[in-house]
């Protein structure tokens, strides 16, 4: 008779009667499944839509989220766990070498992560030589994801973050595709501060940039400058050497003489090219 007691459902005015001993809140008087019902449906993960749900006020998914002990951004947990989607908490494959960007379940762009250096954006080794044959082509790649064209249907948040991480790869491409712009980076990594604003002071050097100044102002044709240009990326292709060679030596102080000619050098062959 008491195991019959035990197992039998308890009726909405039992129910009523159990929880208000208990010290807590009475439930209504509907049935006690569609009260349980509800209380399942406050607790539960909320849908998308900002709708509250059965009467209860709209619970954010990041709130969710929090609430639940997972991040709510891509720059991970503490402790050095693996960044989990700040839509629906699903975290990086632990396998995967490119930065999470996106999700790989539900394909939402995540924030800005400032420690992903450039190099880790396009799954490269981080060294100042490289291969930039198929830098373009993973640039492409992630526009294809990350351009805020392509989530113009999304929320605004996301919307926010595609503009960001768009802006930051583009900036990462333009960085690393140059030689002297990939050296001041690689630096800075190190870092070693660059002077891009530093003047010349270096005797030597000032009196070379004057002649070749001049040079290019009394060039007669196209010709004349082309010249001029080929042997400015003859001196930018061999500090550049020098500038690999003193960066596997940290030998940091003259690296940064080889950074100051490559950006005199870059200089000289921008006026080249608006003067062609």
């Amino acid at each position: 008779m008491w195991k019959r007691r035990l197992g039998a459902p308890l009726s909405a005015a039992a129910l009523r009667r159990t929880l208000a001993a208990a010290g807590r809140a009475v439930v209504p008087t509907h049935s006690a499944s569609q009260g349980l019902r509800r209380l399942a449906e406050r607790r539960a993960v909320p849908p998308s839509s900002d709708a509250g749900t059965a009467g209860f006020p709209p619970l954010d998914r990041r709130d969710f989220l929090r609430r639940s002990g997972r991040s709510c951004c891509s720059g991970g947990a503490p402790g050095g766990a693996a960044p989990e989607c700040w839509n629906c908490g699903a975290g990086a494959r632990e396998t995967a070498t490119a930065p999470f960007l996106v999700c790989e379940s539900c394909r939402s762009v995540q924030p800005v992560d400032e420690s992903v250096d450039y190099f880790r954006i396009f799954e490269l080794e981080k060294k100042y030589e490289m291969d930039v044959t198929n830098l373009e082509g993973k640039y492409k790649a992630w526009q294809k994801k990350l351009h805020p064209d392509l989530v113009h249907s999304k929320s605004e948040q996301e919307k926010e973050y595609a503009a960001g991480q768009s802006a930051r790869v583009i900036d990462a491409y333009r960085t690393l595709s140059k030689p002297l712009t990939r050296a001041i980076y690689v630096l800075k990594l190190e870092g070693v501060n660059v002077d891009e604003e530093e003047t010349v002071s270096e005797p030597e050097l000032l009196t070379e940039i004057l002649e070749i100044r001049e040079a290019v102002d009394e060039a007669a044709d196209s010709q004349a400058l082309k010249q001029i240009q080929s042997q400015m990326e003859d001196k930018l292709r061999h500090w550049s050497n020098s500038f690999a060679s003193s960066l596997c030596s940290r030998k940091f102080e003259d690296a940064l003489t080889c950074v100051r000619r490559m950006k005199y050098y870059s200089r000289v062959n921008e006026e080249i090219t608006k003067k062609l």
